[in-house]
């Protein structure tokens, strides 16, 4: 096929023409570099030089433009082997390591690694020494000291208990919210020492926030107990309530003790014509139950007036307070009476009784006193006289004797078995109208 493009006028030709330059032979030598191993022209390569054969004037004009393609032609053909070859080795896989040569390069993976859960925790129990426990006190700190500390007797009976009340007074508020209603009918029993000293007991083993309400429709004092003047009242909350909407905006109403006790005090301007109602009372409750976990009510010394109504029906758990007397014991049982007559059986038989010495010690039997009780409520709680409550000035947790202090933590321990309860309305407790009880209009 070579043959049938050739021109006739070519064949015509002298010799000397016939015969290629050194120019065309140079090229035609690159061009058979070009044409792979076998040494064979393209038959491109051979029309090039015909053609260039018959113009000797663009071969001796062009020789540099033409030795450039040339050039650019040889880049570009040995680029195409590199190419292929770096195709061909993406398209191969690599071979996967031996775990050998792993193990020999990076090392032998452990045999079990630690599980995630069984690493030490950052807590604050691992990071920060435990508290030093108070030393033992009596024969127990005899025998320490004489030994040298190589004889440490442990834990009394006593503090064994204490914690054990700690920890029970520690319960957690199952509904949220959790109201107690403290309450007599006789006045000077020590029902508001009784509040503020039970207020101050959970205040200071929990970690949640405690408030108690003076709910006294007359002059109350609770205030008083935890060493502040109440500036702002109750009345004050009341008329300001569309401001609080935060337990910031709370504080500006609430006195706290040191104890971190909170006291919403009571209205007592002498001037004031109207008593706290029970609509009112519901109002303050449904404000207090967004930032307070537990609320003391110090009731007045009767049940009749109007808060006592939104009070009892609210009420989670009530605690009766009776001095260690004839009179006071007929109150109190009087008390539970009027609560089953009057629908709440289910407060009545859920109280806790506190039988408070007011004075120095009479002749009541005080065994024959608690069973009559404890037939009739949950727990009976005796409560010793203590100087530092007799003086009848701000209450102190810890001025109070370690006998009085045992006993309120039992109280507050008492108290606190109800907290793990269900709301009264959804646990269907006969004569409860439950903490979410709709307000009145």
């Amino acid at each position: 096929m070579a043959k049938s493009v050739g021109n006739p006028d070519l064949d015509n030709r002298t010799e000397e023409e016939q015969a290629p330059s050194a120019t065309q032979h140079a090229q035609g030598g690159i061009s058979a570099e070009r044409s792979g191993p076998s040494g064979r022209r393209s038959g491109l390569a051979q029309i090039w030089e015909a053609g260039h054969a018959a113009d000797p004037v663009s071969v001796t004009r062009r020789p540099a433009e033409n030795q450039e393609k040339g050039e650019k032609e040889n880049k570009e053909e040995s680029a195409q082997p590199e190419e292929a070859a770096f195709a061909a080795s993406e398209d191969e896989e690599e071979p996967e390591p031996d775990e050998a040569d792993l193990i020999q390069e990076f090392g032998a993976p452990p045999d079990d690694p630690e599980p995630l859960a069984n690493r030490p925790e950052l807590s604050a129990d691992a990071l920060i020494p435990p508290r030093r426990r108070r030393r033992p006190a009596g024969w127990r700190r005899a025998v320490r000291t004489a030994t040298l500390g190589l004889v440490r007797p442990g834990d009394s009976r006593a503090e064994v208990r204490r914690r054990e009340l700690a920890a029970q007074a520690r319960t957690q508020v199952r509904a949220g919210h959790y109201r107690v209603a403290v309450l007599s009918l006789k006045g000077g029993v020590g029902k508001t020492t009784t509040t503020a000293v039970l207020g101050s007991t959970l205040a200071s083993v929990r970690g949640d926030r405690v408030i108690a309400v003076d709910a006294n429709p007359d002059r109350g004092t609770l205030s008083e107990k935890i060493g502040h003047e109440p500036g702002a009242t109750l009345r004050d909350l009341l008329n300001a309530k569309a401001t609080v909407q935060r337990y910031a905006d709370l504080r500006a109403y609430t006195s706290q003790a040191e104890s971190r006790l909170e006291v919403l005090a009571s209205d007592r301007d002498p001037a004031a014509s109207e008593a706290f109602s029970e609509q009112e009372y519901r109002e303050v409750a449904r404000i207090l139950e967004t930032h307070f976990s537990i609320c003391l009510t110090d009731c007045g010394t009767g049940l009749l007036h109007s808060a006592m109504r939104g009070i009892l029906g609210l009420a989670d758990q009530v605690v009766l307070v009776s001095s260690i007397s004839v009179d006071g014991a007929k109150s109190a049982s009087a008390t539970l009476d009027w609560l089953e007559a009057h629908g709440h059986t289910g407060l009545a038989r859920n109280a806790v009784v506190v039988l408070s010495r007011t004075g120095t010690k009479n002749r009541i039997d005080l065994d024959r006193l608690n069973e009559h009780f404890i037939e009739r409520c949950r727990e009976v709680v005796q409560v010793p006289w203590d100087p530092h409550l007799g003086d009848g000035a701000d209450v102190e947790l810890d001025r109070l004797r370690p006998h009085t202090r045992d006993a309120y933590l039992e109280l507050a321990a008492a108290v606190a078995e109800g907290f793990a309860l269900p709301d009264r309305a959804a646990a269907g407790t006969p004569g409860a109208e439950g903490r979410h009880t709709p307000h009145p209009q």
